[in-house]
Parts: C-alpha cells; structure tokens; sequence
C-alpha cells in the first residue's frame, strides 16, 4: 500500500483511533508504506497531518503499529519534511525553508483555507546537521512506535527533492550544482537513518519523471540514475519509485520512463508506483522491471484490495471530497 496523505490526525499532529481502524483494516496490504509523517514542526504543514517528533506522537502510532502487526501485516513510517511548501500560517513554523530561495506555485493548504505559498528561504550550510538528526530522531521515534521501518520521502516535490532537482535547487556550495552535489543531503540523511535504525529498514521515494509542484529537472535521467547508484551503497531495504504515465491521473510524464534504467543502477529490490491496474503491475513482474508494485488510491474505497484483485471483483470508487476530511467517512466507512 503506497502512501496517501489523509488528513485525520489532530490540530497537534497526533495520531488518532480512527487513524488504527484506517490502518489495521489494510493490513492485508502485506507491507503498508503510511502516509507521509512530519519529522518535525518546521517541516510540517499540511492540516490535520500526523508528525513523529515527540513522546505523544510516538505512543499515539503505537496503537497504529499494534492494529496492523495483530491483523498480521507490516507497516513502515514515511518521514517528511515539506520544505518550501509549508506555511507560515501555521503556528510555531517561520518561513518557509529550501534549498534555494524559491516559491512553489498555487496555494498552501492552511486552516484557514488556501493561501499562496511564500518565498523560501535557502538552508544556510550549518543547518544542514539539523535536519539531518531530525530526520534521524524520527526514525529513531519510529522504532520506538513499533513501525517495522522507514521510508525517507525525497519525491513529489517536497524538501529533499527540492535539493535533487535542478530548477530549484540553485546553491553554488557542496550541496548544488552537477547531480552528484544535488543529491548529497538524500545521501547523508539515508546513510544516518542507516546508522540509527539498520539498513534492512530504510528505504526511500523518487519521483523521477515529469514536474511536480513546480519543480523538475534539466536532466532527470542523469541525475536519479546517478541517486539510485548512490543509495546502493548503504544496502536500503527498498528503492520505491512513483513515475506517472503520460496518461496519469495523479501527475503526467513528460518522457518515456527512467525507472529501467535505476533498475540496472541499484542493486535492491525496486517497488513501481503509479497508474498500475493489477494487470499491468503484474506484466511489470513478468519481466522483471520490478520487484513490487504499490497501489494507492484503490485501497481507500477498498481495504481488502488485495482479495479482490486475487478474487477478480470489481472495484469500488472512492469520493474525492472524502480524501482530506477529518471524518470516518470515506475513511474507516464507505
């Protein structure tokens, strides 16, 4: 199961009950990957979004982790930091931070409705060791809840794909410039959660191929082959690659796909995402392109996916106007 922000969480970031139902009715997923989880206040700012930098946050997902493990499925937390789309807004979070002092395009999502991003400030040098322990004291934290792993989110737009791509990535020190320079802070964030946690339960999210809030790259080919390469060395559980189709409804590409090409640079098992019908997930496996292939959005109007597709039923449809309510409905109920 591929992860899918919710929005149930409480106005402090702390998980709720609802959110164990949610998670414990999809734990036939096998591995559920959980939506992304705030690695600190700075970092987070999306409404009624769960975070894992404190002692209440780590016991509210515990009762997450226990939903799933007594359901017999496994689950890792996704680490986040939202970077240049967060908002002042938000009590506690200053301005926005990125690699470059940048602005994302169209509106924040904020309590009091949507409001139009600000201008990034670039994260001075000496700030970096800051984020990296935080992103280590998360999965730190994350162990401590009971998760069976971490997924560090360097996709779909947000801070460490900021530093990874070139339209928005403008430094001129050890962090910016040619790829290998761009994806140093990915590196040394993966390699300490390495450390901290064990590499057997680290993995990471690329989203290689097409723009995505506002941001792409002049040569993305170069750039995350050369970052799968990189996150070889450290022995990662799993690479997991969202990469749209030129027909996709949640993101296009804009050329032919470069998750073949990661596949012969990294040496763990590769997960596919994105677009995939059970049929097409499974031709992926046929011949090999992938080892995995997470589904997202079929699991929120269907919790027993994976019986379904084994049973050949139909399919039920989701609400959109159900994704992001605060509410079980369309939730943990139809």
């Amino acid at each position: 199961m591929a992860p899918m922000t919710r929005g149930r969480a409480t106005r402090d970031h702390v998980p709720t009950p609802l959110m164990a139902r949610y998670y414990g009715q999809r734990a036939s997923a096998g591995l559920i990957l959980t939506e992304a989880i705030g690695i600190s206040l700075q970092g987070l700012a999306w409404p009624y979004a769960p975070g894992i930098w404190n002692g209440e946050q780590v016991e509210a997902w515990r009762a997450v982790t226990d939903a799933v493990h007594e359901a017999g499925g496994r689950i890792v937390a996704q680490l986040w930091h939202m970077g240049r789309l967060t908002h002042s807004n938000f009590a506690g979070r200053g301005r926005p931070i990125s690699a470059s002092a940048t602005t994302a395009p169209g509106l924040a999502q904020t309590y009091e409705g949507k409001l139009p991003y600000e201008e990034a400030r670039a994260v001075d040098i000496a700030e970096i060791p800051v984020l990296i322990e935080q992103f280590s004291n998360a999965a730190r934290n994350a162990i401590r809840a009971g998760f069976d792993g971490v997924q560090i989110h360097a996709a779909n737009g947000y801070l460490l794909d900021q530093f990874l791509r070139s339209s928005s990535n403008l430094r001129h020190d050890k962090y910016g410039g040619g790829p290998e320079n761009r994806i140093r802070l990915l590196e040394e964030v993966t390699v300490a959660i390495a450390q901290c946690i064990g590499a057997d339960r680290t993995a990471v999210r690329l989203s290689p191929n097409g723009e995505i809030k506002g941001i792409n790259d002049d040569n993305p080919e170069e750039l995350f082959v050369a970052a799968a390469k990189t996150l070889s060395a450290p022995g990662i559980a799993f690479l997991e690659v969202r990469e749209p189709s030129f027909e996709g409804t949640n993101g296009k590409a804009d050329r032919l796909p470069i998750a073949p090409r990661m596949r012969k640079a990294f040496s763990g098992p590769l997960v596919l995402n994105s677009d995939y019908d059970a049929d097409k997930g499974q031709a992926m496996l046929d011949v090999g392109e992938a080892d995995a292939i997470s589904f997202g959005r079929p699991f929120i109007a269907n919790p027993d996916f994976p019986g379904r597709i084994a049973r050949r039923e139909a399919l039920s449809q989701s609400d959109p106007t159900s994704w992001y309510s605060t509410g079980a409905e369309g939730y943990t109920e139809p």
